[in-house]
């Protein structure tokens, strides 16, 4: 891979895009969308030989089910960017603005970062979703997605591009705005990480062991996404029909997703009461790793419970199953004495991304939002809800788990930056 080629054409792309109106880039958009509609049948054939190969090299179904595609998942692509079309463009908004004693005005309006890459795995939905992202904000992308997605991201930026060529025929549309890495090396994954001046910012988008080497090597600036090890804790005063319920959706509707639940902590006040019905709705299902008080309680639940096929245990934990991402129908299970002691828990334990109680105590409630450190606490509501989509942004470049720049699900305004316009008179200092 010429990094430095790929990148002079993805500078001179977002240049061009920079001076784009809002109008220009939605035509631009929608044909897009028009694109990826007629390509429907050619990208899911590529997405199907990816899936294939994934399931004989032995690829877990709840990773299978990230870099499949269906019909389903093509039109919430397709819908994501109807809702990016729709959204105000950020390009030129001012943020503030005064007037100075000496009679120079300053303006502060939001640009575009430049030049993105994001490096990513598996979800080649993640290939739409970024480049319509950075598209609307004015930013050209790199693409680095994993090679088990390979054939299905060719088909993606194949589409996206004749979508752009339509639109610049017309007027309209920068198709040097998008390139896609050859994937033919993990060298390709330095080379941007260390394309001082070339690459304004990188993203990465996966595992933990993803992230923290891109994190650990990037000499450009990265915006830090996180591993999920989200958890819920069930307080004393909780809704136990309402805590099952959230933990089911929370731990099993997409056990791969970075905002899936790895860990459930009880207090110990309502654990002999929520347990047995946990250990019920998981049997044949989810795993769990329980520590020392919680196997006391589930370990007689186990002749009822586990199936004879194996499929589900309930087994000791290791002090390891803490505060791992196992991205699968496990779940290691702690009870605690009480909701500060489940805040220093979890703080300790997580990676900042989404973290849950289920209370009916309103004080419990306000003390586990304002002390736990992480990018989205909720209350009463599934930690499924960290997305892009879901917080009505389209789509989402990824859950930043850092705290300066971005932090939380990353939409439009998470690739610009500002810069201070200032007109005068002919004042000097």
């Amino acid at each position: 891979m010429n990094i430095s080629e790929i990148c002079d054409k993805l500078r001179t792309g977002s240049d061009t895009l920079a001076l784009q109106t809002a109008s220009q880039k939605n035509i631009a958009l929608a044909a897009v969308i028009s694109s990826i509609a007629q390509n429907r049948a050619a990208i899911l054939a590529a997405n199907a030989e990816d899936v294939a190969v994934a399931r004989a090299k032995g690829m877990t179904e709840s990773l299978v089910e990230r870099l499949a595609l269906d019909d389903k998942k093509i039109n919430s692509i397709i819908d994501s960017i109807k809702i990016i079309i729709s959204q105000t463009d950020p390009i030129g908004e001012e943020t503030s603005g005064w007037k100075t004693p000496n009679g120079m005005t300053i303006r502060q309006v939001r640009v575009p970062l430049g030049v993105v890459a994001i490096i990513y795995e598996s979800r080649p939905n993640v290939t739409a979703d970024a480049f319509a992202l950075a598209y609307k904000s004015g930013n050209a992308i790199l693409l680095r997605g994993s090679s088990s997605a390979l054939k299905s991201n060719k088909a993606i930026v194949k589409a996206i591009k004749d979508g752009l060529n339509s639109a610049e025929a017309q007027g309209f549309g920068v198709a040097s705005a998008i390139e896609l890495a050859p994937c033919e090396s993990h060298d390709e994954v330095q080379e941007i990480l260390t394309a001082v001046g070339k690459v304004d910012v990188a993203l990465p988008r996966g595992g933990a062991k993803l992230i923290n080497m891109v994190v650990e090597t990037a000499k450009v600036p990265v915006i830090q996404t996180g591993a999920g090890v989200c958890h819920l804790y069930v307080d004393e005063s909780a809704n136990l029909s309402m805590a099952e319920e959230i933990a089911w959706n929370a731990k099993t509707q997409r056990p791969g997703a970075c905002n899936a639940i790895e860990c459930i902590l009880v207090n110990e006040k309502v654990a002999s009461d929520f347990l047995p019905r946990l250990a019920k709705r998981f049997a044949g299902k989810v795993q769990l790793r329980c520590d020392e008080k919680s196997y006391k309680i589930c370990a007689n639940l186990c002749e009822s419970v586990d199936t004879k096929s194996g499929d589900t245990n309930i087994i000791p934990a290791e002090e390891s199953d803490f505060g791992f991402e196992f991205l699968d129908m496990i779940c290691a299970v702690k009870i605690v004495r009480d909701v500060n002691e489940a805040i220093s828990y979890i703080n300790t334990h997580n990676t900042k991304h989404s973290e849950c109680i289920v209370t009916e105590n309103r004080a419990n409630a306000r003390l586990f939002q304002a002390k736990i450190d992480a990018a989205c606490v909720y209350v009463n509501s599934s930690t499924r809800f960290t997305d892009g989509g879901e917080f009505g942004f389209g789509a989402e470049l990824g859950i930043s788990t850092q705290k300066l720049h971005a932090r939380g699900p990353m939409g439009i305004k998470a690739l610009t930056t500002t810069k201070y316009l200032i007109d005068g008179d002919g004042q000097v200092r």
